[in-house]
């Protein structure tokens, strides 16, 4: 696993973080809406600050907000920030949600979140690893409704989930008052099963649109949809 991974505009160092840079996470920081212009940007669970540092390469955003509660992967964090050409405008806070909802009263208008996704009680002989997969650190409903409360009116929260969640998280949004606004199911290649949901919320009851993402035509050939999104990121597209 590459310790250092280099983008066209940053760099990110990820050998202190149990979560390594992969695709959801590019696809997330690629595909989050920032047509309503946001100023204030929040990602829940930055792990190495990737999809801040897309969202400040792709936004002109002046405060751009990250939540991690693993020590190292905070420290991490904000070692990236502070390498990258946005250090004044991004920040780690190193806490857990339910303590920065408390203590903090700003309100932002795009809220992120690559939210743990394992809800089974999976083990890969790595606690670090598996405390960032396993949605009992970061339940949906906790998630969702920490959201709620910090997102502006007019805001947007984006996150990626395994398509088996998709369902259940419309369901706890809901309850928060919040509504699809966006919903991208992503598939591998054209012949494998939808395996992740990207999905936008915001405070309007509005028909959601809907559409697919394909990564791979074959193996190492990357459809045109993908290459378009990821281009202004990745060194070799």
């Amino acid at each position: 696993m590459n310790k250092t991974f280099k983008f066209k505009q940053f760099t990110v160092h990820q050998d202190r973080c149990a979560m390594k840079i992969g695709t959801d996470g590019v696809l997330l920081g690629a595909w989050a809406s920032n047509a309503h212009m946001p100023e204030s940007i929040l990602d829940i669970g930055a792990g190495t600050g990737i999809i801040g540092l897309m969202l400040a390469q792709r936004s002109n955003a002046e405060t751009i907000d990250a939540l991690e509660i693993n020590e190292d992967a905070f420290e991490q964090c904000m070692e990236n920030f502070e390498a990258s050409p946005w250090p004044d405008r991004l920040f780690c806070y190193h806490a857990s949600l339910d303590e920065f909802v408390e203590e903090v009263e700003d309100k932002y208008d795009l809220i992120v979140s690559n939210p743990p996704f394992y809800s089974e009680g999976v083990t890969s002989g790595d606690s670090s690893r598996d405390i960032a997969r396993q949605n009992n650190s970061l339940p949906f409903d906790r998630l969702i409704k920490g959201v709620s409360e910090m997102l502006t009116e007019k805001g947007i929260f984006a996150l990626i989930i395994p398509i088996k969640e998709e369902t259940r998280v419309l369901r706890e949004a809901l309850k928060y008052g919040l509504y699809p606004a966006r919903l991208l199911r992503v598939k591998g290649h054209p012949d494998s099963e939808v395996k992740r949901s990207l999905m936008e919320f915001h405070f309007k009851n509005t028909e959601p649109l809907t559409n697919e993402l394909i990564i791979e035509k074959s193996r190492h050939q990357y459809t045109q949809d993908y290459i378009n999104l990821t281009k202004e990121f990745y060194l070799k597209m």
